[in-house]
């Protein structure tokens, strides 16, 4: 399945690039080994490390740039000035055919900039969704928008509910993924306009398992596969689950630590504990992807280590290997969603995409 595979590396981006994204890159070459990478910026700076991982110097090819998109660049500031920049070349990688995906750690406003003007959306999508895979108490669901739209209109919660379909079906593997959208309560009486809207909308559409509204303590129990939401509010949801899932490993070590009879418990609870601790672990969940690209387009975390990236790359590769453009498309179809919202809808904000 590996087969002919590339996958283009914006190298420079991210809080500890490239050294991040090249162990990344060797960590993925071990499980995808037959996999191709196309590495985007400083070559004096790429080289040595490269030298360090011979099978991965053997499968990558280094594209020479020394322009970088800033980590606090605002999106219209990059479009302008990136056009040479690692991220930019890496992107225009996937629209030329030379890679069939790419991955940054950079700035997620510029990412998902450059990455609709170059790739343009899929037919029938308004807006790319940053869709996030999360752990739960019973398996992976995925949640969208997770940061790239701070306010989304009824019709684009619908189609990031076909979007989330086909994400579920071909990378989760969920034969029919329940649905649901996130609000105050799971009365159909709750929620504004714009919920209400895309919840009546919804409940017409064929071949999609809606379920209806859904809280936030249903994600975490695992009571949904696909959540939807408008990138504000799904950004914080994440945010404050990542943090919870930090207070709760370290409120849980500290408590360990606190005594002889806690780290003898610990040292013989180890084993057991494993588990837990790589579910916790954020670096496992990291990579994002921005869907209903026409190109596959992976957001890595600014901080993310070479574990992390690699799990990125997972990403990438899953959405690449399972077609989910064609699937999305399918879906779409398969829908027939009625989007005639009334005149109460809100349009989608123009502000510029979050930096999250």
């Amino acid at each position: 399945m590996d087969q002919g595979v590339t996958i283009a590396l914006d190298a420079m981006g991210g809080d500890h690039a490239p050294h991040s994204v090249i162990e990344g890159a060797a960590l993925a070459l071990r499980r995808h080994p037959t996999v191709r990478f196309l590495l985007f910026g400083d070559d004096n700076r790429i080289r040595h490390l490269l030298d360090l991982h011979p099978a991965l110097k053997a499968r990558a090819t280094v594209v020479h740039t020394v322009d970088v998109v800033a980590s606090d660049a605002k999106p219209s500031v990059a479009l302008r000035q990136g056009v040479n920049s690692s991220m930019r070349l890496a992107i225009d990688a996937v629209k030329d055919g030379r890679a069939a995906g790419v991955v940054s750690s950079g700035n997620t406003g510029a990412l998902l900039a450059m990455a609709k003007m170059v790739l343009k959306t899929l037919p029938g999508i308004n807006r790319p969704a940053l869709a996030s895979v999360l752990p739960t108490l019973k398996h992976s669901c995925v949640m969208l928008d997770a940061g790239a739209n701070i306010d989304c209109d009824a019709r684009t919660l619908c189609q990031f509910a076909v979007m989330g379909d086909g994400f579920a079906r071909s990378v989760l593997g969920i034969t029919s993924p329940s649905i649901a959208l996130l609000n105050v309560g799971t009365e159909e009486i709750k929620g504004h306009d714009t919920l209400k809207a895309a919840y009546h909308a919804l409940k017409t559409a064929k071949n999609l398992n809606f379920q209806g509204f859904c809280e936030g303590t249903d994600i975490g129990r695992g009571n949904v596969d696909v959540v939807i939401t408008d990138g504000f509010t799904g950004n914080i949801t994440l945010k404050t689950l990542e943090g919870t899932a930090h207070f709760v490993a370290t409120s849980l070590k500290r408590a360990l630590q606190s005594s002889a009879l806690g780290k003898l418990g610990f040292l013989i609870a180890s084993s057991a504990l494993a588990p837990f601790r790589e579910k916790m672990d954020p670096r496992q969940h990291n990579g994002a992807g921005f869907i209903g690209l026409n190109g596959i387009t992976v957001k890595s975390h600014g901080g993310a280590d070479g574990i992390a990236f690699a799990h990125a790359i997972d990403v990438a590769f899953d959405l690449i290997s399972h077609n989910v453009n064609a699937k999305i498309l399918e879906e779409l179809e398969r829908a027939g969603l009625d989007l005639a919202f009334d005149e109460t809808t809100k349009p989608a904000s123009t502000e510029e995409p979050s930096k999250a």
